[in-house]
Parts: C-alpha cells; structure tokens; sequence
C-alpha cells in the first residue's frame, strides 16, 4: 500500500472515531427480554437496529449541567448529560413532516406504565383517516407511550417508551419523543423531575 493511500485510510478513520464520538460501553445487551411491574417487554432484535442507535456513552461537550437532557431531532438522538464531558447517548424517534417543534423546557411528571389519553384534536385527524383512537388506553405493552413517559413542561409533548423498537432513527410521532422500552427505563431512572429539556432542530 502507497504512503499517501495509508495516510488517506488514517485521516479517514480518525475522522470518523471523531464524528462517532463513541467513549464508553455500547449496551448492546440491554436489549433482552425485560421483565417489569408485571410486564414481559420482549428483546429487540438488534441485528436490525443500527448500531448507532443502540444506547451508548459518548463524549459530549456542552455548557450544560450534567442531568439535561438534550434532544437533537436531526440526527435521531437524545443525550443525557454526564460530568467530565460525556453524555449517554439514546436512538429516538421523533415528529413527522408538520410536527416537529423545538424550544427549552423542565421535566415536570414521570410516570411509569402511563395510561394514553389521546388529543381531541388527534382523534379527530385519524378519525377523518378511518381510524378510532379510544378516548382512553391503559398502561400495558401495546400502550403506544410504553413502560415509562417524562412528561415536557406544560406541552402536550413526552419523552416516552415504544413497543415499535423499528421507529427508532424515524419521524414517526406526533411531536412527542419516543426510544426503546429498554432504553426509555434507563433514561427514566436517570432523569429527575424538574431537569432541563432542550430540543433542537
């Protein structure tokens, strides 16, 4: 191999160890079967989540207090942010094509298994698609906000569980911020109320 083509390779390489940011341990094997309040939350299948979205500690510079959460809906992640630079590093899901949405807010409720209470508005938009949303769904596995929600100062919106592991890295939801049943516990027991929440674009 000719030198410029080995310094090409390097420079490469150190490029992308920089973007990847990549510090610490990939939880890789947190994504078995989870067994919660009574609930049996089945293993993702991790062959097909790509590998950045898996939960991971990253270096992560920034001004703000360890304990914020910082949402970037661009690239599909929420940060938790740690002490001496680093950050836990989450795949999301986020707002659709009319319903994203940015600013700064504080955690003001956690709630474990949550019940759904759909927007009237919302019921009314997939109503006029064919759908019945009910007016009311109870905590459980097939509850679309999942094993935990963090409620997002006084917006309609939540960081919340999903039982839809394969929307992670989308723009799938309604506005609201959703990860890995697996990951939303995580985050969840991490995160206290009251901490910041920055979203960004």
């Amino acid at each position: 191999m000719k030198i410029k083509t080995i310094l090409a390779v390097a420079v490469v390489g150190f490029a992308t160890a920089l973007a990847g940011c990549t510090s610490g341990q990939v939880f890789t094997s947190s994504y078995r079967t989870v067994r919660d309040a009574g609930y049996q939350i089945p293993p993702v299948p991790v062959s097909r989540l790509d590998r950045k979205y898996h939960r991971q500690v990253v270096k992560f510079e920034t001004k703000e207090k360890p304990g914020t959460i910082i949402v970037d809906t661009g690239e599909k992640f929420l940060y938790f942010v740690m002490p001496e630079g680093k950050a836990m590093r989450y795949g999301i899901g986020v707002g659709r094509d009319g319903f994203t949405w940015s600013g700064t807010h504080r955690v003001t409720r956690k709630a474990e298994w949550p019940g759904w209470t759909p927007p009237a508005v919302m019921r009314a938009r997939e109503r006029a698609k064919g759908k019945i949303l009910p007016a009311y769904m109870p905590g459980g596995l097939q509850n679309p906000l999942g094993a935990r929600a963090m409620y997002i100062g006084s917006t309609i919106y939540r960081i919340h569980g999903s039982p839809e592991w394969n929307s992670i890295g989308r723009n799938v939801s309604s506005g609201c911020i959703r990860l890995i049943n697996q990951d939303v516990i995580d985050l969840y027991n991490r995160v206290e109320v009251g901490a910041k929440v920055i979203v960004k674009r």
